[in-house]
């Protein structure tokens, strides 16, 4: 148990220190300075000014200046800039605005799209009320929460927010705490002494700042505001957590880092041979440039941006919100899923789910219309216009259930045409509860007391007469009754064990002409034991599928919750978790590092962390990550903020979610629909496959790119240069960059979802992606296209060593060579296209036009390079010339070729993968 979960935290430097909440209430008193009468206003405004406002304190957001320094000064920007350095350094001017243009865009469209503000910590201080009643100068009266102090007196009541963590003086209330400790079910709360070493969230006099009051009237007095909160401290995890930057992320910087070293060294290399053989300076540089641009795919980060953008509108139509870009990439590689019960797999709804008899035990039949009906005159739901039951979970529950039921037997009698005498009373003890009837027919009402854990009502019906009807925590009914009641007790035990809350009812009929009990010892005696009723709150019906999909795609989903052991794992076997072994730690606030390294290595078991704490469900997110794990984390509640935070993935619900939770998420789900996280996995691991394939085919255009400045250094400029750098950047950022963009929109191929996560160690670029793009697709269009360079060259007279500038005769058809280059490079896109777009199956296995935006972006770029090839404007900025129609037919065959080799490579690689034994 960490010590923040049993003690206050700390003041801030110069305030005074905050008292023990724990201690005899006259010492606590004594140490706020108040009493009975509460503060005066002006000891209150004093110390206001001392202890602040009651509100969570705001954490600055990044600068982002800061932001788009780091996207100028990424690796591929910084080869880039030199790049544009080098180009004014030439005199080419043109060319170094080009190149500064490229990098602005790119560091201005990625800043665009990972924009994040940070509003987990400001979204906090909705949770708290707007007002407060609160005793002042002995009168009460309502004031801002904000203005709340240490050494308050607050009047707590039904439906009102706790407005600062406080201890009650007088009074009982249940409150609901979810949002602070998961519990599906208020928790009651009284005045007097606490329990000894219990952690603070479970001290039963204690209550917490954002939480509801649900029943009980109470006055408490407040011993911490603010920062100093429940509240304040889970705030403070939320800042304290950091984002590590995704696999993706981090992968792609690698990457990076790979490239610039190798255009760095190929420079100096070729640079210093340049030298040596005696190019002019001016030669050089220009061969420096176009190796830094040739080897930088500047489409490379916009394009898998723009990608990953796509994946998240996809998503979105799916009901899954991404706040991140690079989680739609993480959400493909995740492997462990540690979900909330309540609300995530639940419905966070009760229901009624089973009846037990003293007379006939579990077993159903006839009597159990009389148990449901009796229970749901023992509440307090009203009904609303539209139909709608308003009121506690548990009684909306009762009032359900003893509904169905009657509409059950109301049906069975008419299937029998209600022939005989049992029929017709089998049906008027399963009569609908009607709530108006009941409340006229009420004599007395003595409310549910947290203290006594009962609730009673003095009841005249038709069929009864005046009766009291009681129902309330089993032990504390069974201690009413007359006789004995271990078969009782047994039962209650046997159905809290399969995780239902259990309520005993029971009546005592009132003789004709007595009074109606005006005190509840007198109404709440002499009782004859109805029976038990157990009511579950249901798992949603789609979890069941979406789990059976996690562990067919090799993803173990563990179960975080603040409820209860027994009521998680029942949650967990009725939804499939748990195969083929289930876990149980029931105080997961107790496990230490070394056990929960332990139950989290085992490959075969899925585990329910009960009874987890803000610090808990942290523990166990860092404990995955340090496994090497990749996290989801879901949650609804406050108190899920800081894991949701910390994990690779937080996922919040949409609806039924907090704000702060939604903020402190990387996805939120619109429809609180657990299988819709099973659906964005699958998502994440397609537009992670789809990266992939787009890597290939930018990549593959670094080989036709790199060798043409090759052939002109290792000939001493006894070749000319075959292409331009201009005409590179036409082609990284103009020409390639929407076929790659389409290659992100690829389906899923088939199973996707059938093979295991992928190691988190696994490179977004394998070695296998390099040879297939440099060494097969690369070589194969180098070849190509330098030998259409050589083609036309020779076609005009060329030898080696001619002159080919500015006024030689044979300058026109140099221009002509280094356009068939480009557009070689251009059409080997075209063939490499197609080729990307499986891994290992063939072209057939997923159709030619299954992608109609492959097809569009493929037209549109021979569409760009016949516009710059034939348009006079394009022609003297580019410095190309229209070609030959015997040109256009040897580059229009590229396309075949390169694809038409990629797809007999992969033959002979699935041919030898089936005949390997």
């Amino acid at each position: 148990m960490t010590e923040a979960a049993t003690r206050p935290p700390s003041p801030a430097v110069g305030l005074p220190p905050s008292p023990d909440p724990l201690e005899p209430l006259p010492l606590l008193r004594r140490e706020l300075g108040t009493g009975p009468s509460g503060l005066s206003a002006r000891e209150a405004a004093r110390r206001l000014a001392v202890y602040g406002p009651n509100e969570v304190r705001r954490k600055a957001s990044t600068s982002l200046g800061r932001e788009l320094v780091r996207q100028l000064v990424h690796p591929l920007a910084l080869l880039l800039w030199a790049a544009a350095a080098l180009a004014f350094v030439a005199g080419i001017p043109v060319l170094g605005w080009a190149i500064i243009a490229v990098v602005l865009v790119n560091a201005a469209f990625a800043l665009l799209q990972e924009r994040q503000a940070e509003q987990a910590v400001e979204t906090l201080a909705k949770y708290l009320p707007e007002h407060a009643l609160v005793i002042r100068d002995g009168r009460p009266s309502a004031v801002e929460a904000r203005e709340l102090v240490p050494g308050d007196l607050v009047v707590l009541e039904e439906g009102a927010k706790v407005p600062a963590d406080a201890r009650l003086t007088e009074g009982g209330i249940e409150v609901d705490l979810s949002m602070l400790t998961g519990e599906s079910t208020p928790a009651e709360r009284i005045a007097g002494p606490g329990l000894i070493g219990a952690p603070l969230l479970q001290e039963p006099n204690l209550v917490f700042s954002g939480t509801v009051c649900t029943g009980g009237q109470a006055q408490a007095i407040v011993f911490a505001t603010g920062d100093h909160t429940e509240l304040g401290r889970i705030a403070a995890l939320s800042q304290r957590t950091r984002r590590d930057p995704s696999p993706l992320e981090q992968q792609v910087k690698k990457v990076a880092w790979l490239i610039a070293a190798v255009a760095v060294a190929m420079g100096g290399v070729f640079l210093a041979a340049g030298v040596a053989v005696g190019l002019p300076l001016t030669d050089t540089l220009m061969f420096a440039i176009g190796l830094l641009v040739a080897n930088v795919p500047e489409g490379l980060l916009p394009t898998i941006t723009l990608a990953l953008a796509v994946g998240v509108r996809v998503l979105a139509r799916q009901g899954a919100v991404i706040k991140r870009l690079s989680a739609v990439e993480t959400l493909g590689s995740t492997n462990v899923i540690c979900t909330d019960k309540t609300g995530t797999l639940t419905q966070n709804r009760m229901r009624l789910q089973a009846v037990w008899t003293p007379e006939h035990g579990r077993e159903p039949g006839p009597w159990d219309g009389e148990l449901m009906r009796t229970s749901a005159l023992c509440t307090t739901v009203t009904r609303g216009e539209e139909g709608e039951l308003h009121g506690d979970p548990t009684e909306t529950a009762l009032v359900e259930g003893a509904a169905a039921h009657a509409a059950h037997a109301a049906h069975a009698a008419h299937a029998a045409h209600a022939a005989h005498a049992a029929h017709a009373a089998h049906a008027a003890h399963a009569a609908p509860v009607d709530l108006d009837g009941r409340d006229t027919g009420r004599r007395a009402l003595f409310r549910f007391d947290p203290r006594l854990r009962l609730m009673s009502v003095v009841q005249a019906d038709g069929v009864h007469g005046l009766r009291v009807i009681v129902k309330g925590a089993p032990e504390t009914v069974l201690q009413t009754l007359e006789g004995s009641s271990q078969s009782a007790a047994a039962a209650a035990e046997e159905l809290a064990h399969e995780g239902m809350r259990v309520l005993a009812v029971a009546v005592r009929t009132l003789p004709a002409g007595a009074e109606v009990p005006t005190r509840r010892q007198d109404a709440e005696t002499g009782l004859r034991l109805l029976g038990l009723v157990g009511l579950y709150d249901p798992p949603r019906p789609e979890v069941a599928a979406a789990v059976r999909r996690c562990h067919e795609a090799g993803l173990r989903v563990h179960i975080v919750t603040g409820d209860n052991g027994a009521t998680a794992a029942a949650v967990a076997r009725e939804v499939g978790i748990g195969l083929p072994r289930l876990q149980v730690v029931a105080q997961s606030e107790s496990i230490g590092d070394h056990e929960l390294d332990a139950l989290l290595a085992s490959a075969d078991t899925e585990v329910v962390f009960a009874r987890s704490s803000p610090e808990t469900k942290l523990k166990v997110a860092d404990a995955l990550r340090a496994h090497g794990q990749i996290v989801a984390m879901t949650g609804d509640g406050v108190n899920d903020a800081p894991a949701l935070h910390r994990a690779h993935i937080g996922v919040a619900m949409g609806l039924s979610g907090t704000d702060v939770a939604r903020e402190a998420s990387t996805m939120v789900l619109t429809d609180d629909n657990f299988a819709t996280i099973v659906t964005a996995i699958e998502s994440g691991r397609r537009v992670y496959d789809n990266v992939r394939k787009f890597i290939v085919y930018i990549f593959a255009h670094l080989t036709p790119e790199v060798v043409p400045f090759l052939v002109f250094a290792l000939s001493a400029g006894t070749v000319p240069l075959p292409l331009t750098v201009l005409q590179i950047l036409a082609i990284d950022l103009g020409t390639e960059t929407l076929p790659a963009l389409a290659l992100g929109r690829e389906r899923a191929e088939p199973g996707t979802m059938s093979r295991p996560p992928r190691p988190s160690s696994q490179g977004v670029i394998s070695r296998d992606m390099l040879i297939r793009s440099w060494g097969y697709l690369g070589t194969v269009s180098a070849i190509l296209v330098m030998g259409a360079f050589f083609y036309v060259l020779w076609r005009a007279g060329w030898h080696p060593g001619d002159p080919t500038g500015t006024g030689s005769p044979l300058h026109h058809a140099y221009v002509t060579a280094t356009t068939a280059t480009f557009a070689g490079i251009v059409t080997c896109q075209v063939g490499t296209a197609f080729a990307a777009r499986t891994d290992h199956a063939a072209l057939r296995d997923i159709g030619l036009f299954t992608n109609p935006l492959l097809l569009a972006g493929i037209a549109f770029e021979l569409a760009f390079t016949a516009a710059l090839v034939y348009a006079p404007p394009l022609q003297g900025l580019f410095g190309t010339a229209a070609l030959p129609l015997d040109v256009v037919a040897l580059i229009a065959t590229f396309p075949v070729i390169v694809w038409g080799t990629d797809e007999l490579r992969r033959w002979v690689r699935r041919t030898h993968r089936h005949t390997t034994p």
